[in-house]
């Protein structure tokens, strides 16, 4: 029993996914038709792209560019503005949870290299709100942007069109949101440099990178891209295969068998097109608050064709509570291992900073949906 316990604890949404795979089972017995219900093009490109970024990582290329970023800093202001501007652009291509496993880490050694630990909590609070909207700006950013580029076979123009105006907003307000910061002067020197990115392994996960691009924009066929990934990886990196999230794929794989079930009984599939019927963006948001926004995309996308509205919900629906996002659970637990870490003052702050965004969000993302 304490296995299963600690198993959920770490894998609360997959667990959930399973149960509800599992309860509709009851209504639609399982057949090859579950077979149809898999996106499976969506579930490659999430494994091709964890397996490249992490390879990424690993290779020392974010450590050593956040490294020289920082060295450039002459305010506090300007170093925390650095910090919370690294994962908000880095999320729009590597995802906002590994922006946030980069740098939420990287956040706590710099300042308290420069004795400014005392920043540390609303740095991080800002790190989460701009790795969690900076996402929303490419359709790589994120698992649900990716899944919903996809299922609605959005062009580039339609994506940008809907997403990048509230990106550039949520940028300016952040920015505001470093004002409070104390702008004194600042003079800091790593303790440690930073080795130098791997050439080989930097090169190669580079050109993975940009097959997997492709393949998002629908210039390059997904098993080819899977094919090239999985060649590289077993002959050359073989560690990144187990840095992929393993977890995430399998709830994907649990929420389409879930939804493809909801399809299959007529009144849960009226019930909730007419629910979502025009209010796609208020639902969707509201939904990302209590299962966070990646299900919440999954789930909603079965029953209606507004992917707009849809999309632009789940994105900002990632503010809010502290499940929104999945991200937004992993820079909390990376703050509560810092020394001196103040979890319910962090709690605190994160919902106020959420809150206050989300509602200022909310009206531009009516008004583009």
């Amino acid at each position: 029993m304490s296995a299963v316990s600690s198993f959920f604890r770490r894998e609360p949404v997959l667990c959930i996914a399973g149960a509800a795979a599992l309860c509709t089972a009851f209504w639609v017995p399982p057949s090859w038709d579950y077979l149809g219900y898999l996106d499976w093009r969506v579930l490659a490109l999430l494994f091709c792209l964890m397996a490249v970024v992490s390879g990424l990582q690993q290779g020392g290329l974010f450590a050593r560019l956040s490294q020289q970023a920082i060295l450039r800093a002459k305010s506090v202001r300007g170093l925390c503005l650095l910090l919370v501007s690294l994962c908000f652009f880095s999320s729009m291509l590597v995802t906002n949870d590994v922006a946030l496993l980069t740098f939420v880490p990287f956040a706590a050694l710099v300042l308290g290299q420069a004795g400014l630990g005392r920043h540390l909590l609303y740095v991080v609070v800002l790190q989460t709100v701009a790795a969690n909207l900076g996402s929303m700006a490419t359709p790589v950013g994120n698992p649900q942007n990716l899944y919903l580029f996809s299922f609605y076979r959005m062009s580039p123009a339609q994506f940008f069109q809907a997403v990048l105006p509230v990106a550039a907003l949520s940028l300016v307000l952040l920015f505001l949101l470093c004002l409070p910061i104390p702008a004194a002067p600042l003079s800091i020197r790593p303790a440690k440099q930073q080795p130098a990115p791997l050439p080989r392994r930097l090169l190669g996960h580079g050109l993975l990178f940009l097959c997997c691009l492709c393949t998002v924009l629908h210039w390059m066929p997904w098993p080819a891209t899977l094919a090239a990934v999985l060649l590289f990886l077993l002959l050359f990196d073989r560690p990144a295969l187990r840095q992929v999230d393993y977890g995430l794929l399998l709830t994907f794989v649990f929420f389409f068998l879930f939804v493809g079930n909801l399809g299959c009984i007529e009144p849960v599939r009226q019930w909730l097109s007419g629910l979502l019927g025009g209010r796609e963006l208020i639902v969707s948001l509201l939904c990302s608050q209590v299962i966070s926004n990646v299900p919440a995309a999954v789930l909603l996308s079965g029953f209606t064709s507004q992917g707009t509205g849809l999309l632009l919900g789940v994105n900002i629906g990632g503010l809010g509570t502290l499940v929104a996002s999945l991200a937004s659970l992993i820079s909390f637990r990376l703050y509560a291992k810092t020394p001196e870490a103040k979890a319910g003052r962090y709690l605190g702050v994160f919902t106020l900073v959420n809150g206050g965004l989300l509602l200022l969000l909310l009206p531009f993302g009516l008004l583009l949906a």
